[in-house]
């Protein structure tokens, strides 16, 4: 699992110069969650959130570093993957 305070580095840097990236407060809260499901690495992160069979993608992350490296698509397969064996048939953006 990785943790809130490297979930927060990764999102601050890839957000960047264009919003504001989540605190580690919010990623422990977020975790803390139930149908929490969170996919990737350091570099980069999916972050579902699962209820009744439908998903929303609330973050997708990437390091300004890692990017063009297929981080962010497997971040995403991974966890579109994670939804669909557990029944989930639908994900909004």
């Amino acid at each position: 699992m990785i943790s809130a305070e490297a979930l927060a580095a990764c999102h601050a840097r890839a957000f960047e110069g264009t919003g504001r990236g989540w605190s580690v407060a919010e990623f422990t809260a977020l975790l803390a969650e139930p149908g929490i499901i969170l996919a990737g690495d350091k570099r980069g992160f999916a972050l579902f959130r699962e209820a009744a069979g439908e998903a929303e993608l609330l973050t997708l992350a990437t390091d300004p570093a890692a990017r063009r490296q297929g981080v962010a698509s497997r971040a995403l397969a991974e966890g579109l993957a994670r939804l669909a064996a557990t029944g989930t048939g639908r994900v909004f953006l």
